[in-house]
């Protein structure tokens, strides 16, 4: 990177820290107190969500010694989920049931595939994603316990009030290094050797559960794939109105493939990524379930609740990649941190004063 590039990064990070700085102290002056990083009563009323089936299943999920592949934790990862949607009446993508075995130069791995039937099933299912495996014998929790989570209380809702679309369920098996973007990851195996019918959609979490390491910007969600169809802009901007988390969009090559969308990237299919980027406990045996953010994770959960029912109802039969997402971006952005910014004398008109922004903020997040 450039000194000029650095220059710009600090000068955009300091004024992000002293806005910050400003709409703190003008909560204190507003409401007398304030707790960053936590949600007032208010917005702590997005029903449905239960917060603590989520701290219950992040916790059964994010063992000290972690969910590695062929390891004793894996194996009770895998026996919880299969509880967990058994229970819930999800039912198999495939006609042998949840598990969808398989075997990559002589290693066995099982994706978790289950479905909501929806009530017209010529439809192409919508699918919801989120790997269960960990790198290593950490606990996992953000990477990615909070996604499963989030995932299972979906499952959860819908089973009781399908769609009009069916809905896939998939929890991939080797998604972690040294897996990661070969053949025996689980979603390109799913993707290429599982699958049974087109995809309309896919919708993958993961590092979902923390709080941005960033005052004042805590409740802030990313999301990549927001150019893969023209219709995403206005689903993603009419959905979770009111709700407490602030929605950031990133077009996906400034991160490149990081998760399971990956697969369905490059086949051009319509994807969604979310995640809250990485934070100083990725990968490390202190991702455990108590320093997580479980009414983010509620809020979040809402959020996708309603933007999958959208994506469910629409076509999505643009063109991949066929519209330019900058005006979306620049509103949304606008209405994240925008305002604030702009306070400050910085401006958010084009796809150049965004690129500076999401330097600032990868550079930051290590996102």
């Amino acid at each position: 990177m450039g000194g000029a590039v650095k220059v710009a990064s600090i000068w955009i990070i300091a004024i992000l820290l002293a806005v910050a700085a400003l709409s703190w102290w003008s909560k204190v002056l507003r409401r007398g107190e304030v707790v960053p990083g936590e949600y007032n009563a208010q917005s702590e009323e997005h029903a449905n969500m239960t917060v603590e089936q989520l701290r219950i299943d992040v916790s059964r999920l994010a063992l000290p010694q972690g969910r590695m592949v062929g390891t004793a934790g894996h194996e009770s990862a895998r026996s919880y989920l299969l509880d967990r949607l058994q229970k819930m009446g999800v039912s198999g993508y495939a006609d042998t049931g949840l598990e969808l075995p398989y075997e990559v130069n002589g290693n066995r791995y099982t994706n978790l595939i289950g479905k909501v039937a929806g009530a017209n099933p010529a439809l192409a299912p919508a699918l919801l994603a989120a790997h269960y495996d960990t790198c290593g014998p950490f606990p996992g929790a953000d990477d990615n316990a909070a996604a499963i989570a989030i995932l299972l209380a979906l499952a959860e809702r819908w089973s009781h009030a399908p769609l009009e679309r069916t809905v896939v369920f998939a929890f991939f098996d080797a998604e972690e290094p040294p897996s990661f973007l070969g053949p025996e990851m689980g979603s390109i195996h799913f993707y290429h050797h599982q699958r049974t019918t087109p995809i309309h959609c896919a919708v993958v979490l993961d590092l979902v559960g923390h709080d941005v390491p960033m005052p004042g910007l805590e409740d802030l969600v990313f999301v990549t794939g927001m150019e893969s169809n023209a219709q995403f802009a206005e689903i993603i901007e009419s959905s979770g109105g009111g709700a407490p988390i602030k929605i950031v969009p990133a077009l996906n090559r400034y991160i490149g493939d990081l998760s399971d969308h990956h697969i369905f990237r490059i086949n051009e299919r319509p994807y969604l990524f979310f995640s809250c980027a990485h934070w100083e406990h990725y990968h490390q045996p202190t991702d455990t379930h108590e320093k997580l953010n479980y009414e983010k994770m509620a809020a979040l959960g809402e959020y996708l609740a309603e933007l999958t029912e959208k994506v469910c109802g629409a076509a999505l039969d643009a063109p991949f990649e066929g519209y330019d997402s900058t005006p979306a971006e620049l509103r949304l952005m606008r209405r994240a941190i925008g305002p604030l910014v702009e306070s400050m004398g910085f401006a958010l008109n084009n796809r150049r004063d965004i690129d500076r922004v999401v330097m600032a903020i990868a550079s930051q997040f290590g996102l």
